[in-house]
């Protein structure tokens, strides 16, 4: 089952890399120009370790504390490689302390409550020597205003992004954006990096713009997108026995 499961996330693996690469060269960028996140959330450590014996050093996550003790359970089972994880994510303010101590950057905040909590966590991990580098801090923005699905509307990205600033233990990275389901995918995309366009001439260090996902991830692309966050087109569908 080992064999065969590795051999699966192989090829799929592959095909999602060579859509990235083919969505990259037919938006007019240059190859690298975008990260491919494997989201790795409702699967086991094993699988995190075949992606890692398979090259894969970014990975993204959704679920505190399961998602710490995955990945110190990699950690153990590969100490010798080192790779990055994300919190891609809905945060609860009380779990920002554990995220705090495995994320590189969190890709979901959107609120100025949340940023605060991250700011103080990130600052208790950096003085009791659980992080060395600040948390990177991704807003997440919303195209229709629609507070079930979380994110910030344009109009408040200032005010959050002057919030992170306050905190010196958080760094702003960029934006991130879900598609609404009533929005065709390009036009959506189209949308965010306008927003996007826009934010960056008074945030120019904010570059990061994570967008698109295992259906849209073309889309993502030709508008510009830096991450695309990939879990299904990789790891199949959600296994029945989460973690």
């Amino acid at each position: 089952m080992t064999d065969s499961r590795r051999d699966a996330l192989s090829a799929a693996l592959s095909a999602a890399q060579t859509r990235v690469a083919d969505a990259t060269r037919a938006a007019g960028r240059a190859d690298g120009d975008v990260t491919l996140l494997v989201v790795t959330k409702f699967f086991p450590a094993s699988d995190v370790v075949h992606l890692l014996d398979l090259g894969v050093r970014e990975v993204g996550e959704s679920r505190e504390p399961e998602a710490g003790r995955k990945l110190a359970e990699v950690s153990a089972a590969r100490p010798d490689v080192s790779f990055d994880a994300d919190m891609i994510g809905t945060v609860q303010r009380k779990k920002a302390r554990s995220v705090a101590r495995w994320a590189r950057r969190v890709h979901s905040v959107d609120s100025l409550d949340l940023i605060d909590a991250f700011g103080g966590a990130a600052a208790r991990c950096r003085d009791e020597g659980e992080r060395t580098s600040p948390l990177g801090v991704l807003l997440q923005l919303s195209l229709d205003g629609d507070p079930s699905r979380g994110g910030l509307v344009e109009a408040d990205l200032a005010d959050a992004a002057d919030r992170v600033a306050s905190h010196d233990a958080l760094s702003l990275e960029g934006l991130m954006v879900i598609a609404p389901l009533d929005i065709e995918a390009g036009a959506a995309m189209q949308q965010a990096a306008a927003v996007r366009e826009r934010f960056i001439v008074s945030h120019p260090e904010a570059r990061e713009f994570s967008a698109g996902m295992s259906g849209d991830l073309e889309e993502a692309i030709a508008a510009g997108s830096t991450c695309v966050r990939v879990g299904t087109a990789i790891m199949g569908p959600r296994p029945i026995l989460s973690l």
